[in-house]
């Protein structure tokens, strides 16, 4: 099925909200607890990994709006292993779904098994992570992921008054799994922020792992997003080049599964929660680094509502399925070698120690016995 593709200028993620209700008259059939049915509707969902909470928050919680509103939906998990992904997309698409849904392991490898669902007329939807190196992929939704980094980078910079010339501080930089598309996007949106104080002494990386640009992020990458392989690497820099006294003062962590690795490695090393324990970023507001920033292991974590971004893809299959106009916000930024894939944005935020009431427990993204509360 082929949709037109149209340029919405959405000045708030409360806008969700808003498509949501509009799109809820343009179809018939059985109305679920959403508020919305779509008529017609088989979907496939991919998504790569149950070792990280937040893809079963994802997939689990678009099924059951889907299933509410009376679609029918294959819902697989792939172990972060691609041909079990592929495998379970062929499924899929031979189990008639007509909408996939693809949170990508690798977003390289997937053209093949795209082209394969094209010709079977499925719409595929790239979710939260981009699907690179095909024509087959028609819309994709995420959050702004150069965001993401800008505001890690951000509260760095104010957390050390770093524009105001103070330092020089002790920085060690990671970044995500290579084979992640949005890892890039992670780090460079941090890097532009921090690469002038490297370049000015304010920040120093003993370990010399720096790179001179954004380009060399890969250089920085920690495979599948593993904390053991996070934790392995920063022993290795704490122990090779922090003897003698020297601290490291902060650490940039593009996420919190990263950031669990690097806290244990810390510890290990006498590392203990206050005045001088290092800054730490992260990214997903994960229950367990969320007790962190409670408990002052962890400084700030970059909050994405999945719910929201679930919502929007929710929306986007209401359409598909009807064959309305698919809502997007940005044409020009995600190209992935074969075209420029329609893009919708969402805002991400910071969490800290101040405010995990106000935003996540108050808001039901977690609950407060969760985190110790």
């Amino acid at each position: 099925m082929t949709t037109t593709k149209r340029l919405f200028t959405i000045v708030a993620t409360g806008a969700v909200a808003l498509s949501l209700a509009a799109c809820s008259g343009t179809t018939t059939g059985s109305t679920g607890s959403t508020g919305a049915a779509i008529a017609d509707c088989n979907v496939g969902i991919s998504m790569p990994t149950r070792s990280l909470e937040r893809w079963i928050n994802d997939g689990e919680g678009l099924k059951t709006q889907l299933e509410d509103a009376g679609c029918t939906v294959d819902l697989q998990y792939a172990d972060n292993k691609t041909d079990q992904q592929i495998s379970q997309i062929q499924n899929q698409v031979a189990g008639g779904a007509k909408i996939l849904v693809v949170a990508s392991i690798d977003g390289k490898v997937l053209s093949p098994v795209l082209a394969e669902a094209k010709k079977q007329d499925a719409t595929v939807i790239a979710y939260d992570r981009l699907i690179n190196g095909t024509k087959d992929v028609d819309y994709y939704a995420t959050f702004d992921n150069y965001k993401v980094g800008q505001l890690q980078g951000e509260f760095i910079e104010a957390q050390l008054g770093l524009a105001d010339g103070k330092g020089p501080f002790n920085l060690e930089p990671f970044a995500g799994s290579p084979d992640d598309n949005n890892a890039k996007f992670f780090f460079s949106g941090a890097w532009d922020v921090l690469l002038p104080y490297v370049e000015s002494g304010q920040l120093v990386v003993p370990s010399g792992k720096a790179p001179k640009s954004n380009d060399e992020w890969t250089t920085l990458g920690i495979q599948g997003w593993a904390s053991d392989k996070s934790q392995a690497e920063m022993d290795n820099r704490l122990s090779s080049f922090y003897g003698n006294g020297a601290k490291v003062n902060v650490v940039l962590s593009p996420n919190d599964s990263l950031a669990v690795g690097i806290e244990a490695s810390l510890k290990s090393a006498g590392y203990k929660p206050g005045a001088d324990y290092p800054l730490i970023t992260g990214q997903d507001a994960d229950k367990a680094n969320v007790k962190a920033i409670l408990d002052g292991a962890q400084s700030m974590t970059v909050w994405k509502d999945t719910r929201t971004l679930g919502k929007q893809v929710f929306t986007m299959i209401q359409s598909i399925a009807a064959g309305d106009t698919v809502e997007v916000n940005d044409t020009k930024t995600y190209d992935n070698g074969k075209k420029v894939v329609p893009s919708f944005l969402l805002a991400p935020e910071v969490v800290t120690k101040d405010d995990v009431q106000t935003k996540l427990i108050d808001s039901g993204f977690i609950k407060a016995s969760d985190v110790g509360l």
